[in-house]
């Protein structure tokens, strides 16, 4: 069995991340001790909150480099949510704020455009545009759950696996080689999110 550690940096739902995890079979460990997060075969990053709190907590806590490192030795990370837009450049979140540059891109906000709530809170439909491994066997349009204000966007958009309208397009899912995130939540999004994590528990 793989050992799967969940990042604990003080800002995630992890245990629900976990008791995702435990039902589709795979074990998980949460952790904020830097040499766990070195040992792990699998990383997830979850998170709930602010961008630049998120970012502190990390370098506070000496995670950055075990992360960054864990991602350069091709071993497989899931960021969710929060998890996700740290993995960019740049957070224009309450200012401006140096992520893990993994990803060159900004994390921005919804535009002001009259009608539409901020947060994006509740249920919404994803329109695949790769054959992720992280989502292999959805259903067509399958809909998952969200609960932010700021999305990533990516400057390669080759790494865009889905995307959901909200008015407008915006990246929901990415991949690229060992790396999988979505600015959803699977461990909220019932059958479907449960599929996805099954999907990276099996990598190998």
């Amino acid at each position: 069995m793989r050992n799967v550690v969940i990042v604990d940096y003080g800002m995630g739902n992890l245990r629900s991340v976990q008791k995702a995890l435990e039902r589709v079979g795979q074990p998980a460990t949460i952790s904020a001790d830097p040499s766990r997060v070195a040992q792990a075969d699998k990383l997830v990053l979850p998170g709930v909150g602010a961008f630049a709190d998120a970012i502190a907590r990390l370098r506070e806590a000496g995670l950055v480099e075990p992360i960054l490192s864990h991602i350069r030795a091709g071993k497989p990370f899931f960021g969710i949510c929060l998890g996700m837009q740290l993995l960019f450049t740049t957070s224009h979140e309450d200012g401006r704020h140096a992520g893990l540059n993994w990803f060159p891109g900004e994390v921005v906000r919804f535009p002001p455009i009259p009608g539409l709530k901020v947060p994006h809170m509740g249920w919404n439909q994803l329109r695949i545009r790769q054959p992720a491994p992280h989502l292999r066997g959805l259903p067509e349009n399958p809909s998952v759950y969200f609960v932010h204000s700021y999305f990533p966007v990516p400057r390669d958009r080759s790494i865009v696996a889905a995307e959901t309208d909200y008015p407008t397009p915006f990246a929901s899912a990415i991949w690229c080689e060992n790396v999988f995130a979505t600015q959803f939540h699977p461990e909220k999004s019932q059958r479907v999110g449960l599929q996805i994590l099954r999907n990276f528990a099996e990598l190998t």
